[in-house]
């Protein structure tokens, strides 16, 4: 594992690291701000073990319905994360490959078991908020790249993770070829989706769920922008293309300015070709964005499940309060409300004392039975809260970080595209001059 020591006083310096290490690695497989300084955190598997997604590859075969379809699939590779002697050879990775549809399955399988954790989202499955020069096939190579580098932020983030990173189902995704099993996850994942109406909804949740879909939209617009500024940016550069085409041809039938014009052209078509990696660049960025995006979807899954459990536990106070009110009125014969009981009664006769001994005993029974039920639906609440909102300011911590990061890092990526283009004016500048 790599270990790191930075300092935040130079934002070039975050650059740098992010050139030899993708930007997800530099601050949760080891780094954290702690004082002014970066520090090693400590990651549970992550200790144990290196975690990478090293390369993906298309293939052809039969789907479940026995129809050809082309499929894209990942190699997942494995190693201990134990220090190599110097001079010493690394010891052979584990390998297996992944389908997406895979990993899917496995953040199902969080999603239902951890229902109170923040399941990190995995990287879209189609290209959205994307500026019009670029493709949004999912088999298109670049699309499939960014979608790899997502792949290993997922399985980084659940192996940092101090809960998830200890699930034996997790582990044996990263180890085992043969695929995991999971049971009865349709049923319960509705029910984490259906709506409740909730008495006296948790005040925290409400606002944590408000948050969610502000966040939502908020990024959401971020990305229509960023989209609508990449065309207009390639349309600027493109000019430049443009500027160099007619240069260069103006050389040809100049004597005494033909070299100037000519430098100043070749300065323009490069500075026009470099657009595309500076674009494809900015999507690196736009990929950060939209994993908060998606982690906004995650948050509010916890809030149903908040809800879910809140709604089950007035339900239950609320056949108790039932019971307990039939028991009063059968213990001292009188009702309180109308009932079909009162009214049978009414028509046929009282019942027997015997019967009615009978019925009081039963509801003693049910209504103790109630009772320890509310008990146990309430410390169940009470834990789901308490573990939730551990989770949750874990998760606050992470997003503050790394929103602070991605966007500082893009606006250096802005200054030094700006700098190139003044750098690029001032060598035809210099080239005019010499005419």
């Amino acid at each position: 594992m790599h270990s790191l020591q930075l300092t935040l006083n130079h934002p070039e310096t975050i650059l740098q690291v992010r050139s030899s290490l993708p930007w997800f690695l530099v601050r949760e497989r080891c780094l954290v701000l702690n004082g002014g300084r970066m520090v090693e955190i400590g990651a549970t598997l992550l200790r144990k073990m290196e975690i990478n997604v090293t390369e993906a590859e298309k293939r052809t075969g039969k789907n479940t319905v026995n129809m050809q379809e082309t499929y894209t699939v990942y190699l997942i590779e494995t190693r201990s994360a134990e220090t190599v002697p110097e001079g010493g050879t690394p010891t052979t990775p584990d390998t297996l490959w992944r389908r997406y549809s895979e990993f899917e399955l496995l953040r199902t399988y969080l999603l239902v078991t951890y229902p109170y954790i923040i399941i990190p989202p995995l990287p879209e499955k189609r290209a959205e908020f994307v500026w019009h020069k670029m493709s949004a096939d999912n088999l298109d190579p670049d699309f499939v790249e960014r979608r790899r580098v997502g792949l290993e932020n997922f399985l980084l983030r659940v192996a940092s993770h101090p809960v998830l990173s200890n699930d034996k189902i997790f582990f044996l995704f990263l180890t085992e070829v043969n695929p995991f099993i999971l049971h009865n996850v349709d049923s319960r994942l509705k029910s984490l989706s259906a709506m409740f109406r909730v008495k006296n909804p948790d005040k925290r949740f409400t606002a944590l769920k408000h948050y969610s879909d502000e966040l939502n939209s908020v990024i959401s617009q971020l990305l229509r922008v960023r989209a609508k500024v990449a065309d207009r940016l390639y349309g600027v550069y493109k000019v430049h293309g443009n500027y160099g085409r007619v240069f260069s041809e103006w050389s040809a039938i100049e004597k005494e300015m033909g070299d100037g014009l000519q430098s100043a052209g070749h300065h323009m078509d490069t500075f026009a070709a470099s657009i595309d990696d500076i674009l494809e660049e900015e999507e690196h960025y736009a990929d950060q964005l939209k994993e908060y995006l998606f982690y906004a979807e995650a948050v509010r899954s916890v809030c149903r499940k908040h809800e879910l459990i809140q709604y089950e536990l007035e339900m239950v106070a609320q056949d108790l309060v039932s019971k307990k009110q039939q028991k009063e009125e059968l213990a001292t014969g009188t009702v309180r409300v109308f009932s079909l009981k009162g009214m049978t009664s009414k028509l046929f006769g009282q019942e027997s004392q015997e019967q009615r001994e009978s019925r009081l005993a039963a509801l003693e029974q049910s209504t103790r039975e109630g009772e320890e039920t509310l008990k146990e639906r309430n410390t169940e609440c009470q834990e789901f809260v308490r573990t939730a909102w551990e989770d949750i300011g874990r998760f606050k911590e992470q997003k503050d970080r790394d929103l602070r990061e991605a966007l500082i890092s893009y606006a250096i990526m802005q200054i030094s595209m700006c700098k190139k283009g003044i750098q690029v004016w001032s060598n035809a500048k210099e080239c005019f001059n010499k005419m």
